[in-house]
């Protein structure tokens, strides 16, 4: 698998793509230090803007996939393509909006710890997915408003994965875990016989960025 892909998306998302970089070469400490380096006072209005870079990548994907690959396995557990992409919209606008709940003091006392692994629905067809994807790019535009000048403040979001991080930290991440699921999409696009390393970051349809 090249990663043509992700060269290209480092242009609009160098941020989202160095930290990914780590995972990719199986050096997950170095993720929460870049993520921490990357996150600070001010990196808000700039990560928001790679967000949607990726996001339009995701979309671009998803609407060139042939039919049959949506109940393909989805690289993630036993889910398919359609579960996968459906389970990354929900993620992306939960972890965003948990930042922006704590940058403005209103993150639940009583809210559990995240619970990762929740699919999407196993026949989402393309335009529902589509949907779901801008959807959640507007809700990451609205999250990301309420972090800008708290991205250094703490946020009780618990993860299993990860541990704590804080606000602005959040916003970050959730690029990353786009980014984990956007390479499983070029590898199932490569095997349904697509073309893996092209590049489209163009906004999702319905989204603002």
């Amino acid at each position: 698998m090249t990663t043509e892909w992700l060269d290209a998306l480092e242009a609009d998302a160098p941020d989202l793509v160095s930290a990914f970089r780590g995972i990719d070469a199986g050096r997950f400490i170095s993720v929460r230090r870049e993520v921490r380096r990357r996150a600070g006072e001010g990196s808000a209005e700039r990560v928001v803007g790679q967000l949607a870079a990726v996001a339009g990548a995701l979309a671009a994907v998803v609407a060139r996939l042939p039919e049959t690959a949506f109940a393909m396995p989805g690289g993630e557990g036993d889910w398919n393509v359609a579960q996968t992409i459906g389970h990354d919209a929900d993620a992306r606008a939960g972890l965003t909006m948990a930042g922006s709940l704590a940058a403005q003091g209103r993150f639940p006392a009583d809210a559990g710890p995240v619970v990762p692994g929740v699919a999407g629905p196993p026949d989402a067809t393309r335009d529902s997915l589509l949907r779901r994807l801008a959807a959640s790019q507007r809700i990451v535009e609205r999250a990301a408003r309420s972090i800008v000048g708290h991205e250094t403040d703490p946020c009780p979001l618990d993860h299993p994965q990860v541990g704590r991080l804080r606000c602005g930290e959040w916003l970050l991440f959730a690029g990353v875990h786009d980014l984990m699921h956007l390479e499983q999409l070029h590898q199932i696009e490569a095997a349904a016989g697509g073309s893996p390393d092209r590049v489209d970051s163009k906004p999702p349809p319905g989204g603002t960025a």
